[in-house]
């Protein structure tokens, strides 16, 4: 938000009575056509506007919630949602927490339904009024904000927490991006004694695209590690540290809006290590984990857990002649093998709509559906996999 601006005339009902009527406006064109808007830079309003359609979805009590103020779109686009938020909240709970990343204030959010008080840290000071506004405009008040850096306040507090939180920023000074604890900011792998002195837990937010492996080596004391996606898309990777030492057991959980999602498959490294796995080519169902099951490297043990066999060594669908309705990902029915031309292929889709799937096989979905000729959509599957001893195309149908 513009320090030029007054923020209580941001408030002012007729200022957010304007963001609230054009929230479907282009906002690119408001800034082309006006210098201000009710006295109010228009920058200033366009981030209220873009910030209020993105909470749609993302954050809805925050659009449901008169006179909530946006920061900017980088702020919102770091923030967790509300689905992954209480997600969070709800794995440990206690008298005292702490988020040392604060931000745009989503995770003290819901973690203050956790805990009886939760100090939310954040050293810029423009948001960190933001935040607190829109905390107290919320109902919530047992957030205690402290205008500061992790380091700092680690050095300078004496509280004792049940669980600290922390979203290192994975951007480097020049604006890289980087993958490694030690290299974001602030450096957790650094601070850890410190925040094991100074908490039971510490809750770490890693990208999707994180190296497990790597990361508990780097961690160390690593009881936990959650790979959490919504709607089977991986949002977050979370490691759970503290000072018991055992193996850290890996969770893969696809979460659902009301919070009861599927039940985490859950495993531990030296489990996917030891397992044994058979293969086959494709039976009469076909079993696609989901991306965070992947993305946990279960990739022997998932099929060992629900009796299936593995397509190919490096193709990660599994097979089996019963249909087996626990496992987590999708199920399709086999219908027909395909010869991979359009004309074949069109006896089986008159219609010439479905659905491509590719899993290491030598064309991309959209190659594959250029030489089938197919169009996007349907209630039909295309999918194409290398099996052990050649590649397949198969038509199927979905039954989860």
């Amino acid at each position: 938000m513009d320090q030029s601006v007054d923020f209580n005339r941001l408030l002012e009902k007729e200022v957010q009575q304007f963001i609230k009527d054009h929230e479907k406006d282009d906002e690119s064109v408001l800034v082309l056509k006006n210098k201000e808007i009710l006295g109010i830079p228009v920058a200033t309003i366009a981030q209220q506007i873009v910030g209020r359609r993105k909470a749609k979805t993302k954050l809805p009590s925050l659009y449901s919630t008169p006179a909530i103020v946006y920061p900017p779109k980088l702020n919102l686009e770091q923030c967790s949602s509300k689905v992954t938020a209480q997600f969070k909240a709800g794995l440990i709970k206690g008298k005292l927490s702490a988020d040392l990343t604060g931000g745009f204030g989503i995770d003290s959010l819901y973690l203050a339904k956790s805990f009886t008080r939760v100090m939310h840290i954040e050293p810029n000071a423009a948001l960190l009024q933001i935040v607190k506004h829109n905390h107290e405009a919320l109902g919530t008040h047992n957030i205690i904000y402290h205008e500061s850096d992790a380091e700092s306040f680690l050095i300078a507090t004496h509280d004792h927490f049940d669980l600290i939180y922390i979203d290192p920023s994975r951007r480097s000074t020049g604006n890289r991006k980087v993958f490694k604890f030690s290299e974001c900011s602030p450096n957790v792998v650094a601070l850890m004694p410190t925040l094991l002195e100074r908490s039971d837990f510490v809750l770490i937010k890693a990208s999707p695209l994180i190296d497990i492996q790597q990361a508990i080596r780097e961690l160390g004391f690593v009881s936990q590690v959650y790979i959490v996606g919504y709607d089977n898309e991986c949002k977050e990777v979370l490691f759970m540290v503290s000072k018991l030492k055992a193996e850290p057991i890996i969770k893969a959980i696809d979460l659902s809006e009301d919070q009861t999602g599927n039940e985490p498959f859950s495993f531990t490294l030296s489990e996917e290590n030891k397992s044994e796995v058979s293969y086959s080519e494709p039976l009469s169902f076909l079993y696609e984990p989901t991306a965070m099951v992947l993305k946990a490297g279960a990739f022997k043990l998932v099929g060992k857990k629900f009796g299936l066999k593995k397509i190919a060594p490096n193709t990660h669908l599994y097979s089996s002649n019963e249909i087996v309705p626990e496992f987590p990902g999708r199920i399709f029915k086999v219908v027909n093998f395909l010869k991979s031309d359009s004309k074949s292929v069109r006896e089986f889709l008159p219609d010439g709509y479905a659905n491509i799937i590719s899993r290491n096989y030598p064309l991309t979905p959209s190659q594959l559906r250029k030489k089938l000729k197919t169009i996007d959509g349907g209630q039909k599957f295309v999918i194409g996999f290398s099996g052990v001893n050649k590649k397949h195309l198969v038509l199927a149908t979905r039954v989860k």
